[in-house]
């Protein structure tokens, strides 16, 4: 899915429309020149890994006699973060006005994931030959920007002596909000709930995309039509007016917009005709509504750490029937889901130096059991280098513990809470961390682990944890608080859902890529969450 919320009644309004695509802009330097009486004329081909195979997605247009091109046509991508999305951009000199790319002089490739890109926004990298060797010293430009207007307006609207509708009573008004349609009609954009018994209502407050009320433009005319609500659904009209976004955002708390409701047909009728009530906008704000997307090109880190379960209910490593036994084809389920939720992650992170963290085991030399260990055996320098550092260090490391137990998730949770707290005093958005715990089983314990879950909640961190194994993993539902919001011991309650707990069981016989996308789903939510609540924009953000 593309990182789409599922609109919840009481989620932020705004957050299910982030469906998002990425504009990337191509250009180039130093190109190789392959005319003989002229320079190169080059244009880029954009393609995507799909099963393992390069299909062509889009290509530019061609730059006449240039060897530093930079490209009007964008390529248009849709972005999904649970993917490794891998992307090749190939430049080739125009020789004749074939199709086929084999007519066409070669002048080089690059590749990379859509990862890599949004997370520095702009790289400049050196283009390859087939060979892998430099194309002269050609160098392509990559920017990225994600193209979705994420402007959100919020209206709070009143009325003043509205029309009586109903014979023994007042009337039941409530407003619709229309924009015009590519066809001409007015299209229902919002309604607003009803207000029983009055002829002065005061509505909710709403909020809705710019896109949505007026696809952006604010100068565009809007029709706001107000009716008398009846249970038989024949509801009597009001009354009218037409307006724009720009001029209701004029109304500020202190001086109110008023605006005359019109019903045409009594216009006509009435020599004395006034209107049929007012209809006030008492506010009108436009801000921005964030997506992770959003956060991320403004610079925003993901922090990856991982946490391995080292405890005795594994079995012995030498053992093929252990979950740590590493298969002749060089792998088990731990290095499944290291690889699995790491190989994603590890595009978002600039220095890609991860710690890896193990517990439940006995270390040399003097054999006592450490629930937060190094798994390099470096404990002022935790850090591998990429997912292939975590997956080495993990193989070097099994030979020289002794799995003992118990299952103790706390330390490794406040260890990185402990970091996560360090970052929140920068007050901008610029880190978030995340947990990835593979266990084998049930917690041991699992109050103290409630209440780290719990005091993490209010940090910027999410917690993913992959149960290996057939053991019971009630507890780590019970952790996951999709159903429920999870308690520490003390009663106190977790400010957010932060634990995404999946097991691997599910995913033995599924491509691998199917395990990121379950286990990483609700990440980008819980980033963007988190920095909401804490009213912090994406760092480079510009102003509604």
């Amino acid at each position: 899915m593309a990182y789409t919320v599922t609109p919840t009644l009481a989620g932020p309004v705004g957050s299910q429309y982030c469906v998002c695509k990425v504009e990337l802009s191509i250009c180039g330097q130093n190109l190789l020149d392959r005319d003989v009486t002229s320079k190169s004329d080059p244009f880029c081909v954009l393609f995507m890994e799909v099963n393992g195979k390069w299909v062509e997605l889009d290509r530019t247009e061609t730059a006449v006699n240039n060897l530093n091109p930079a490209f009007a046509k964008k390529f248009i991508v849709d972005y999904h973060f649970e993917e490794v999305q891998k992307l090749k951009f190939a430049l080739f000199d125009q020789d004749k006005s074939s199709m086929q790319l084999y007519e066409h002089d070669f002048l080089g490739e690059f590749s990379c994931t859509l990862g890599m890109i949004v997370s520095s926004k702009k790289i400049t990298r050196t283009l390859l030959l087939g060979n892998g060797k430099p194309a002269g010293k050609g160098m392509i430009t990559i920017a990225a920007q994600e193209l979705s207007d994420n402007r959100v307006i919020t209206l709070s609207m009143a009325g003043r002596k509205l029309d009586k509708k109903d014979l023994f009573g007042k009337s039941d008004p409530f407003l619709e909000f229309h924009k015009p349609g590519d066809d001409g009609k007015w299209m229902l954009v919002h309604r607003t709930e009803v207000i029983k018994y009055t002829l002065d209502p005061i509505w909710k407050p709403f909020t809705v995309p710019l896109v949505s009320l007026c696809d952006g433009d604010v100068e565009k005319l809007i029709k706001v039509m107000c009716y008398d609500y009846d249970s038989d659904g024949g509801h009597d009209f009001i009354g009218e007016f037409q307006t724009s976004v720009a001029r209701m955002c004029e109304a500020q708390d202190a001086f109110p917009l008023e605006l005359e409701c019109i019903n045409p047909k009594k216009q006509k009728k009435k020599k004395n005709y006034k209107n049929s009530g007012i209809i006030i906008v008492k506010s009108c704000k436009i801000t921005r509504d964030f997506s992770f997307l959003d956060y991320i090109l403004g610079g925003c880190q993901l922090m990856f750490t991982v946490g391995i379960d080292f405890t005795a209910s594994n079995g012995n490593p030498r053992d093929p029937s252990s979950l740590h036994y590493i298969n002749p084809m060089g792998t088990n389920e731990y290095l499944s889901a290291i690889w699995a939720v790491g190989q994603i992650i590890q595009d978002y992170d600039s220095d890609k130096m991860f710690p890896a963290l193990g517990f439940g085991a006995q270390l040399p030399p003097d054999w006592k059991v450490s629930h937060e260990f190094a798994i390099n055996f470096n404990p002022t320098n935790p850090f591998c280098s990429g997912v292939e550092g975590i997956v080495q260090a993990y193989s070097a490391c099994l030979p020289h513990i002794r799995f003992y137990g118990p299952t103790n998730f706390s330390p490794i949770v406040n260890h990185v809470a402990r970091f996560a707290a360090q970052a929140t005093q920068q007050e901008a958005a610029s880190q978030y961390f995340i947990l990835l715990i593979i266990t084998d089983g049930v917690i041991s314990d699992m109050d103290e682990t409630r209440h780290a879950v719990v005091q993490a909640s209010k940090l910027p961190m999410s917690i993913i944890i992959v149960g290996v194994g057939n053991a019971d993993f009630a507890a780590m539902e019970f952790l996951d608080g999709d159903s429920r919001v999870l308690r520490s011991y003390t009663g106190e309650e977790a400010v957010r859902d932060i634990v995404q707990f999946v097991p691997f069981r599910d995913f033995r016989n599924a491509p691998k890529e199917t395990l990121a996308k379950a286990v990483l789903a609700e990440l980008p939510q819980q980033v963007v969450q988190y920095f909401k609540h804490q009213n912090l924009p994406p760092i480079n953000s510009e102003p509604a």
